[in-house]
């Protein structure tokens, strides 16, 4: 999900205060530290100090301990986030101690998600940055109140040094550490408004290199806690054993064999599966192999078939017959194409595609009466509050979540499927913790994955090769029917995820974007840069066939079409400079692709060679420009757009999950094809801040474009051969050499 999908309402709790921006109003809480389910303060929450907002407690020993709200997934948020209060309370940043927040959303919620604390949709930074700077500006303004007391002295001589407040005039200082032992909050606090944060000049931590990550030792030296890593005192492991199609139920359960396995404990008939619990995870493996179950089988799901619904999907887009719901509707591009002198017309399709984290899905929970505590690598500590008082027939404000690091996200641990699973078995063994990790295989066939989609594009052209109109068409199952129904409702059965990366920032007259929405009954989820990674491909190949039709350049046409639009051209100029667009490659050729997704600005240059005998493509070298806006952590920019390169890539030439009958064929990485090392191309990110801009969500902004990117070099390689449908399996590549 990104900001445009988004209203956002945030409770003021009685002991909150108000900052107004420009009328806008911003709650920073500062209310008490939350209580977990057995009246002890969350251990990772500090339980004294001076703490003069939700965010921040100084100790009198001069550390300083920040609430990090969102989960860290590798996308480096447990330092981002922090260090946009230290900025602004002119925290030293070597005293900072960074805890994780507890589920608490009228404290801790993401005003870019409702106000709930839900970390995707490169929404955290975008979402908090305003809120956690005007947190530190405020903190800044207590101490300085507090020293101005205790020297006697106007605030107005006062200034602030990493962890210290100084008197200009005297050169007297007391250090935060001094204030904490000291101070008692004053009443009314302080308020802190735009006016009271740094300027970009004066910054000492964001947009330098120099600041370390702060979930990285942990994770060098093996100490980091992970949802998998959790172990806690008699604990019990689960699992659940699930059909083969989504939407079965068990009708006879044979467990003979499953309870003379040693260790286990009970079966638990579920509504969706069987359910195990025993002493050990071997134990519950062995009992889960032995079990014999009889599903139902009148899920409509068997009817589903991924290669047939591509060709349907296919088809319906280029029905002009069958409207769908419009996304954009700018001009009239129906009109504008049907009297065109040309027009350009193309289907592109993607397949499903599973999201692959290192770590597979896992959950413990504890349930004692209305209680529970789940421990889990969850994205979404408010949703999961409301799965897991759901499955234990509670209400979310008995339930408290410890969000724990995760091992890749990626959309998928918003979901509540593996979370259900800890808390349905967790009830049957009342007191004791249990503890539910997916198997490889679980999770590679109980995805939730990206809408398998088609786009059909047309735009035509006036006999001077003007675009005129352009009309896309996006055939897809929908995420938010499932997951946000009463949005899609009020949309009008506009999915706003699904259709990202539709409406773009290029100048064209009358722009047309409609959405069929498609029920397989499968569900479909989020998966790193949603909408953009399928839709980019398509508005990006489109670009460059648009292009061959004039006789252009692709790189020009992309200039021209974004004459007023100076941040795009400028990634765009610096990304064909760096990769010598213009010197020619014997045997390769390079493609480019531009991306605008999630407030950033982001344009790629892929250098590809083909085998045409095998079908073979290998991407040699890659290189990026990025305008980030802000630029908070230059350096772990740098690692989050090579890594989305490498999910591109990945995606692009490998990577798809085939159904048939409601089955998923894939089962574990020898059959889900990822990018190998040995496959890995050369990638060069270079980051181009405009400080002067808000920031951009950087998490996913490096997949859309790179895939688009290697089918156009592959057309400009092969004389306009194009390839259509991710992934560009070797198959598919020498059936559109043969066409």
């Amino acid at each position: 999900m990104t900001a445009r999908h988004m209203s956002h309402t945030t409770a003021l709790s009685r002991r909150s205060f108000l900052v107004t921006l420009g009328g806008a109003g911003i709650a920073v809480s500062l209310g008490g530290l939350v209580q977990s389910a057995h009246g002890a303060t969350d251990a990772e929450v500090a339980p004294s100090g001076l703490t003069p907002n939700a965010w921040v407690t100084i100790h009198a020993d001069g550390t300083v301990t920040l609430v990090s709200p969102a989960a860290e997934m590798g996308q480096g948020v447990k330092t981002a986030l922090p260090l946009l209060i230290a900025e602004d309370m002119d925290a030293d940043w070597d005293k900072v101690r960074v805890v994780q927040a507890p589920s608490d959303a009228e404290r801790y919620g993401n005003p870019g998600f409702y106000g709930i604390q839900l970390t995707g949709g490169s929404e955290t930074v975008r979402g908090y940055y305003q809120l956690l700077r005007l947190a530190g500006a405020q903190t800044r303004k207590v101490l300085l109140a507090l020293a101005a007391q205790r020297l006697g002295v106007p605030v107005g001589e006062l200034v602030t040094e990493p962890g210290r407040v100084v008197h200009a005039g005297s050169r007297r200082t007391l250090s935060y550490g001094e204030i904490a032992a000291f101070g008692v909050l004053p009443d009314p606090l302080p308020q802190a408004s735009e006016a009271d944060l740094k300027p970009a000049d004066q910054w000492r931590y964001i947009g330098r290199r120099e600041v370390d990550r702060v979930d990285v030792p942990s994770k060098v030296n093996g100490t980091a806690r992970f949802g998998i890593d959790v172990d806690l005192p008699d604990m019990l492991h689960g699992a659940v054993l699930r059909p083969p199609v989504p939407g079965e139920r068990p009708e006879r359960i044979d467990d003979t064999a499953a309870k003379a396995v040693k260790g286990i404990t009970r079966i638990v008939p579920l509504s969706y599966g069987v359910g195990i619990i025993g002493e050990s995870t071997d134990a519950v493996r062995r009992a889960k192999e032995a079990l014999l179950v009889t599903w139902s089988t009148s899920s409509r799901v068997r009817a589903y078939d991924s290669a047939a619904l591509a060709d349907a999907y296919r088809d319906i887009g280029r029905d002009l017959a069958q409207e769908g719901v419009p996304a954009r509707a700018e001009g009239d591009a129906r009109a504008a194409i049907a009297g065109a002198a040309r027009v350009v017309a193309a289907d592109y399709v993607t397949d499903l595609v599973y999201h692959a984290p290192m770590e597979p899905m896992n959950a413990t929970a504890l349930v004692i009466g209305d209680r529970v505590e789940v421990w889990a690598p969850t994205q979404g500590p408010t949703g999961t509050q409301g799965f897991a008082a759901a499955a234990a027939g509670t209400t979310p404000d008995k339930v408290t979540v410890h969000t724990t690091l995760l091992g890749g996200g990626f959309g998928r641990k918003a979901e509540a499927d593996f979370i259900n699973d800890a808390v349905l078995l967790a009830r049957e063994v009342e007191g004791r913790p249990v503890k539910v990790v997916w198997s490889r295989e679980d999770d590679v066939q109980h995805g939730k994955y990206r809408p398998l989609a088609a786009q059909h594009v047309e735009v035509g052209l006036d006999s001077a090769g003007t675009i005129v109109g352009w009309r896309h068409r996006v055939v897809a199952d929908s995420i938010f029917a499932r997951t946000l129904p009463e949005m899609f409702k009020g949309d009008g059965g506009l999915d706003t995820v699904v259709t990202d990366g539709t409406i773009f920032n290029y100048r064209v007259p009358a722009h047309l974007v409609e959405y069929i929405r498609q029920d397989s009954g499968r569900d479909v989820g989020f998966w790193r840069a949603v909408g953009y990674g399928q839709n980019t491909f398509g508005v990006e190949c489109m670009i460059d066939e648009v292009a061959t039709a004039r006789g252009d350049d692709p790189l020009a046409l992309r200039l021209e079409l974004l004459g007023g639009q100076p941040r795009a051209r400028r990634v765009i100029e610096a990304v064909a400079a760096k990769a010598e667009w213009e010197r020619p490659r014997e045997g390769r050729a390079l493609g480019l692709a531009y991306t605008d997704a999630f407030g950033g600005h982001c344009a790629q240059v892929a250098e590809v060679s083909l085998d045409r005998a095998s079908g073979e493509i290998r991407l040699h070298e890659v290189w990026c420009v990025v305008d980030p806006g802000v630029a908070i952590q230059p350096r772990n920019i740098e690692a989050q757009l090579t890594g989305a390169i490498v999910f591109g890539v990945s995606h692009a030439l490998y990577e798809q999950i085939n159904i048939v009958a409601g089955e998923v064929q894939e089962t574990n990485f020898d059959t889900y094809r990822l990018l190998r090392l040995s496959e890995m191309p050369r990638i060069h990110v270079e980051v181009m801040p405009t400080p002067e801009n808000k920031p951009a969500g950087i998490g996913e902004i490096g997949l859309p474009p790179v895939g688009a990117a290697i089918a156009n070099a592959v057309a400009r390689l092969t004389g306009g051969v194009r390839l259509r449908h991710y992934p560009f399996l070797p198959e598919r590549v020498k059936a559109a050499l043969a066409e």
